[in-house]
């Protein structure tokens, strides 16, 4: 078949047919500049504050790393060869900053041709433990931080399919591991595999609210496979490589060891398993042992989870979010459904909280109950705890403070958990005498650390919350400056040190200590800037105004250079997200910061102003419903109003052709894309990656729906833009990953949307990318996208 030239594939009402043979292209020289750079260093400090570690991994995975031999089971996409996640991101060197004096050091030693992951501290600062990979599996290293030194410690044997391959121990002296039997079962072979019988599954009659989940068991063989990779053993090993075996193969989920070092709290798989949920909620077992392997006692146990309640505030039955009370050396806590986790029972309390000292032999102490659904807590010591609820329905967030000896509570914050403004930011917590976090407390006082975000900008701050008067004073608020300082870590809070970051537009974050008493700053870390080019970039933040009054913001850009006399009309690309908010005030709060570091990615619109396109990204899409109407009821008018104000509002500067105007967005944003496009006249072109456009292939809810297909029937149609695909006739790119592994934007999604948009004549091209999940990760396929996208902005918007 002859080649059909890449422009003619859109002229409009062509109803093109035929494929397209293209090979992987890379974008514009411009764009390519800022896409083919060396990634900066992660960050990350010693448990002791003395040491920065920095850990370098690739800026892009390749193509035939996707390509692994994988295997996708009960939700888990897994390496079948190396027995981790085929989805693992990997480092290939990491080093050792001084935080006192700046010297970096490399580690002598570490693996060739590294592949590292799970890197970690021990608790006392002295050494680093990280996994390997290779192509026969997964092998535990250690780092002697004061040699700068790393040995193998174990074969690539360690499995990290169901559990973390490895726990460090409190007292630093040896750790936890996983490991793969010697005898496990080999995997099927599949090729020739013949199928015993039929798949059968069956309902008790009982109403569920399951969402759509992909990667699931679908036959005996899967289970088989299942349970070959997943199955472990545990060993204690020491610093020399000495291991001992601590429990026999099993389907283990947690291995946690108590405060004390004396204890493990385990949990483990049963049977049956289920072909419509994945692993989390196939029955589970939890055992106590000892560290010698004995058991003590059975703790939980909780059933196959297939029936769910209606509502995000509904939960499982039995005993919850079972572990070690973080500042005791023995004891478990746990939550319990007051209400049998379904969220539409009218009862007075939702959760009781308990706790369970060792050896376990009475009943669980009752500490208190809450009347909203429970959502954590921060233990302090015998007389202080933070207790945290909340309410999806009405976005309330709630934080009790909890006498955990007389049970004693008192609400001391009760807020909208969507109010940016009042966030109080969280408590600092500090390693306790067990090596574990807890809330520090000094004197009955405690420090909440804050982001800051105001309609002035962006300051963060430190509080002194006073636990018996509950008197709050602010002891340190970041300074207006040309730099955004943002508070990454507490050091001392008694002598005022911390650890920040400062950045701006031009200028990469690094890291610094500071007094917060005196003021001064030190240098912890020296990046440079990797995109260059954009340093000369105009950036701002828009506020402006929907047509109902609601507050909207998003981050201009417009290209190096731009004549603000002469105003010359660009084409603009508008990058955004809708988000569901109950009130109109929280909906119109702005985090959008003009000092934020300009860091382009393949998930915004940013490259395209070295191109001579003014952006708006993030621009703000909220989704209001107010009362008892819910933000759906009113989606897709909000959306254009959303859409109007943002394009009247970069219009009104004089910077745009408001006839050159095209919207784009990822997943949800692509849902957005392709109902703007459907139902306004606002856009010239449109590119929508990942999305799902017909919501009867999720008829049990999505994003923050709580309400299933029959209970709104026409809600569900009206949400779908694969049923409006007739009347879509603006020109759209549309993008998604061959192996789209997130709930509900099944690459089907896609593929049946194109279709109906073919056949209706609508002007579209559809870019399948081999081997890409939601996220993109290959350097190959966004290269190609950014390629894609640029010649179809260039053709449908600036050349229009």
């Amino acid at each position: 078949m002859k080649k059909i030239p890449f422009f003619f594939l859109f002229l409009l009402g062509l109803n093109v047919h035929a494929q397209e043979n293209v090979t992987f292209q890379k974008p514009s020289s411009e764009i390519l500049a800022l896409a083919d750079y060396q990634r900066p260093p992660a960050v990350s400090l010693s448990p002791d504050k003395s040491w920065v570690l920095l850990s370098y991994r690739p800026t892009y995975k390749s193509l035939e790393e996707l390509g692994q031999e994988e295997l996708r089971l009960a939700g888990l996409r897994i390496n079948a060869k190396t027995r981790i996640a085929s989805t693992e991101n990997y480092f290939y060197n990491i080093r050792l900053r001084s935080a006192q004096d700046g010297k970096e050091f490399d580690i002598a030693g570490l693996p060739a041709n590294a592949l590292i992951s799970n890197v970690s501290f021990s608790i006392d600062s002295k050494y680093i433990a990280f996994t390997h990979t290779n192509d026969s599996g997964v092998s535990l290293w250690l780092v002697d931080v004061a040699n700068k030194s790393a040995k193998q410690l174990t074969d690539y044997d360690l499995n990290a399919v169901l559990n973390d391959p490895y726990q460090w121990l409190r007292n630093s002296q040896g750790l936890l591991i996983s490991k793969s039997p010697a005898n496990r079962p080999a995997l099927i072979d599949h090729s020739k595999d013949l199928p015993s019988g039929p798949v059968v599954s069956t309902s008790g009659g009982q109403i569920s609210q399951l969402r759509t989940y992909q990667d699931l068991l679908k036959n005996p063989q899967d289970e088989q496979d299942f349970v070959s990779l997943g199955t472990a053993e545990l060993y204690w090993i020491d610093l020399q490589g000495k291991q001992t075996k601590f429990l026999a193969s099993d389907l283990y989920t947690q291995a946690n060891v108590s405060p004390d070092g004396k204890y493990v709290l385990v949990s483990k798989l049963k049977k049956p398993f289920s072909y419509v949920v994945p692993y989390i909620s196939f029955p589970q077992e939890a055992n106590v042992y000892a560290v010698d392997g004995t058991l003590i006692l059975k703790v939980n146990e909780t059933p196959l989870l297939e029936i769910q309640p209606k509502g995000f505030s509904s939960t499982r039955p039995g005993k919850r979010m079972l572990t070690w009370r973080a500042d005791k050396p023995n004891t478990l806590f746990f939550v319990q459904a007051l209400d049998g986790g379904d969220a539409n029972k009218a009862v007075e309390y939702r959760d009781e909280l308990f706790t369970w000292e060792y050896p376990f032999n009475g009943e669980p102490k009752s500490l208190t109950k809450v009347k909203d659904r429970f959502a954590g807590i921060i233990w302090g010591n015998d007389t202080y705890a933070l207790v945290s609820s909340s309410w999806y329905d009405t976005r309330n967030s709630k934080t009790f403070l909890l006498n955990p000896t007389s049970g004693d509570t008192k609400v001391i914050i009760d807020r909208n958990s969507q109010d940016v403004y009042s966030n109080p930011g969280s408590v600092y917590r500090e390693r306790n005498q067990f090596g574990t976090y807890s809330m520090f407390i000094n004197k009955d006082k405690t420090y909440w650390v804050g982001p800051g975000f105001t309609k002035e900008g962006e300051f963060p701050f430190i509080d002194e919350l006073d636990l018996k008067t509950l008197k709050k004073k602010r002891i340190y608020t970041a300074p207006s400056s040309e730099l955004q300082e943002r508070i990454a870590e507490v050091v001392d809070i008694t002598k005022g040190d911390i650890l920040i970051s400062l950045q701006s537009a031009k200028q990469y974050p690094n890291y610094y200590t500071k007094n917060i008493k005196s003021g001064k700053t030190k240098a912890v870390t020296a990046i440079e800037n990797p995109f260059k080019s954009l340093e000369a970039v105009h950036k701002e933040v828009l506020n402006y105004k929907r047509n109902d009054g609601v507050e909207l913001s998003g981050t201009l850009y417009l290209p190096a250079g731009y004549d603000f006399n002469k105003k010359e009309k660009l084409p603009l690309l508008i990058w955004a997200y809708p988000r569901e908010y109950k009130d109109k005030a929280t909906a119109g709060q702005s985090t959008a910061n003009p000092k934020e570091f300009t860091f382009p990615s393949y998930g915004s619109f940013i490259y395209w102003v070295t191109k001579g396109y003014a952006v708006l990204d993030n621009a703000a899409f909220p989704i209001v419903g107010e009362g008892k109407a819910e933000p759906n009821d009113t989606f897709i008018p909000q959306l254009v109003a959303n859409a109007e104000a943002a394009i009247n509002a970069v219009d009104a500067l004089g910077y745009i052709d408001r006839k050159k105007v095209a919207v784009g967005g990822h997943s949800y944003g692509a849902f957005m894309t392709a109902h703007l496009l459907s139902n306004s006249n606002l856009f010239a072109a449109g590119i929508a990656r990942s999305g799902a456009y017909n919501r009867t292939l999720t008829p049990f809810g999505f994003q923050s729906e709580q309400r299933n297909f029959w209970d709104d029937p026409q809600l569900y149609m009206t949400m779908s833009p694969f049923m409006s695909a007739d009347r879509m006739k603006t020109p759209m790119l549309l993008v998604h990953g061959a192996a789209d592994n997130n709930p509900g934007t099944f690459t089907l999604q896609t593929e049946r949307y194109f279709q109906a948009l073919k056949n209706l004549g609508a002007p579209v091209r559809m870019v399948i990318l081999p081997r890409e999940s939601h996220g993109y990760a290959a350097k190959e396929n966004i290269f190609h996208l950014l390629w894609e996208q640029d010649q179809f902005l260039e053709k449908y918007l600036k050349n229009k």
